[in-house]
């Protein structure tokens, strides 16, 4: 008997009706019971599938032949999910502690295996320094980078003398090691208690970076950990695309596991001078003025103060007014100033000698007089200064909070258009955190390596360092600050300065094309070559794993 679900309705012949009606009912129920099974069976089969697959996971993880070990436990995994930026949280599967750089390269070699079917990622973790996730890997494996004890720090000197470190460690370690013979590395970033791998990944720029180029321009040689589980020694010398890909490289190549740091004979104390512009230009022009002047200062820096009230007193605390008198009457309430900040190395056989050097130079400036501050400190007190302020903020419970941070490149032409409208219509008020601004020579750095910078000899670093306050709403609350980083983001590129992300972030492929512009090309086969797979460093959302590269 032929069923037609959608026959009409007439008024006639009930009994057909009812008998039409009771077959569609058996149908239906009969589809219905049908259906319902099929799903069942369908959904206990995706199941058994993905219980598989999780459970299959850490089985092949927790089989694999290491120095050191894998964790697994809640409480580790959390901490690798959180970093300084304190705004994004991505927990991985599986925390690795290695004990060798065969543990990194086996855990990798394991995971590039299991081919694109498996969504397993790998994110290098130092002292979770970043401020956007970059250095976690969501369902992945995160590798304690602190962990990795081999290879053993050993300085060499002589000549040209150097220090192989680990990917690891940290640099205020390096800084006390190498100062036992009377050494240090020539740069530095502003804060020492970070790894040589994620600074190195990156840049690593502080405020001597306008002599020795940054951090990546001061390394003779690699050993990395690629995409593919292989370990490669790389340098100029010896697979010279995969060192310079890595240098600045966001991780997206290699993990570094170790380095070989150039170093220069270690100063015993630095005359630390302070300074204060009312007026832009000439802060700028000094700036620019000692960067390319020769035997001048050994580390500049500036940064902008905005309607901040008793600065000459809080600097007493450090610092010696050059005159006291005049220094008391100086009022910096309600304007805009930027302080430039300047450091003279000075050997004990030298010292008199540098003071006179030091006053001749400063002749040269025109800061506003009463503002003079200056005091002496030893090398380790001076490039471990930020510590200071760290030691203070975590007693008020004021470190571990949201880092909602904006590091800019700016080219010399544009600073003062940048400077004219973001200080003067944008960040008005104080700010919950410095704001630096100093200018550094292109020539320093080496356009070989991974590192997007503006097009001009000269660009600025300005770097925007706000810590939030928890619950507020006000200037200091997060809301407030991503809106501003917003704008100013927004002004750059309605503007077309030509600006540049330091430490950038992005969220999809293509503003990350922007960002790279011409050397995207180059970084996309950089990638196709040493991370095929995209297992490496996740958290930068430039790639998704098992991309095809055309």
């Amino acid at each position: 008997m032929m069923i037609k679900f959608f026959q009409p309705l007439t008024a006639s012949l009930s009994s057909k009706r009812k008998m039409s009606y009771s077959s569609f009912s058996i149908i239906r129920e009969h589809n219905n019971l049908f259906l319902r099974g099929f799903m069942i069976l369908l959904l206990s089969c995706i199941t058994i599938q993905l219980n598989f697959c999780i459970s299959s996971i850490p089985s092949s993880l927790k089989a694999l032949p290491l120095e050191g070990h894998l964790s697994f436990d809640e409480i580790g995994l959390s901490q690798a999910s959180r970093d300084f930026g304190n705004r994004y949280h991505a927990q991985p599967m599986a925390l690795l502690h290695p004990k060798s750089v065969s543990d990194i390269a086996v855990t990798i070699k394991h995971i590039w295996n299991l081919g694109p079917s498996s969504q397993l990622t790998v994110a290098a973790r130092g002292h979770g320094h970043s401020l956007q996730g970059q250095a976690q890997a969501h369902g992945g494996v995160v590798i304690n980078m602190k962990s990795l004890i081999a290879p053993e720090m050993k300085v060499y000197a002589g000549e040209l003398p150097y220090v192989d470190v680990s990917g690891g460690e940290s640099w205020i370690n390096i800084l006390h090691e190498t100062l036992r013979y009377g050494l240090a590395p020539r740069s530095w970033t502003d804060y020492l208690h970070l790894t040589v791998g994620g600074t190195l990944s990156n840049a690593g720029v502080s405020g001597q970076a306008f002599l020795h180029g940054p951090q990546i321009s001061n390394v003779k040689q690699l050993e990395i950990v690629t995409g593919t589980g292989e370990v490669v020694n790389c340098s100029e010398e010896q697979n010279r695309e995969l060192f310079h890909s890595v240098l600045g490289g966001l991780g997206q190549f290699g993990i570094i596991t170790r380095a070989r740091i150039l170093l220069e004979p270690a100063p015993t104390v630095v005359k630390w001078i302070r300074v204060l512009y009312a007026d832009f230009t000439d802060f700028t022009r000094d700036q620019e003025k000692l960067i390319f002047m020769e035997n001048a200062f050994d580390y500049i820096e500036g940064f902008v103060i905005i309607n901040r009230t008793g600065l000459l007193n809080n600097w007493r605390s450090s610092f010696n007014p050059q005159d006291p008198v005049q220094a008391r009457k100086f009022k910096s309430d309600g304007r805009t100033l930027f302080c430039l900040e300047l450091a003279k190395y000075i050997s004990m056989e030298e010292t008199h000698a540098v003071k006179q050097e030091v006053k001749t130079l400063l002749s040269h400036l025109n800061y506003i007089p009463s503002t003079l501050f200056v005091t002496e400190v030893t090398y380790v007190d001076f490039l471990d200064r930020v510590h200071t302020s760290e030691v203070k903020l975590r007693s008020k419970g004021l470190w571990d909070v949201p880092h909602p941070w904006l590091n800019l490149f700016i080219p010399k032409s544009k600073i003062h258009k940048f400077a004219e409208v973001v200080f003067g219509n944008i960040v008005i008020e104080t700010s919950s955190g410095p704001v630096l601004i100093y200018p550094v020579k292109k020539s320093k750095w080496d356009n070989r390596t991974s590192v997007v910078m503006p097009d001009e000899d000269v660009f600025y670093l300005v770097a925007f360092l706000a810590s939030a306050v928890p619950s507020s709403n006000g200037p200091d609350g997060l809301e407030h600050i991503l809106n501003q980083n917003k704008r100013i983001l927004e002004y750059c590129e309605g503007a077309q300065l030509g600006v540049k992300q330091y430490l950038p972030h992005y969220n999809t492929q293509e503003e990350w094309q922007a960002h790279f512009g011409p050397q995207w090309e180059v970084f996309l086969k950089r990638k196709s070559v040493y991370d095929p797979l995209a297992i490496l460093a996740p958290g930068h959302r430039i790639f998704q794993k098992a991309i095809t590269f055309s």
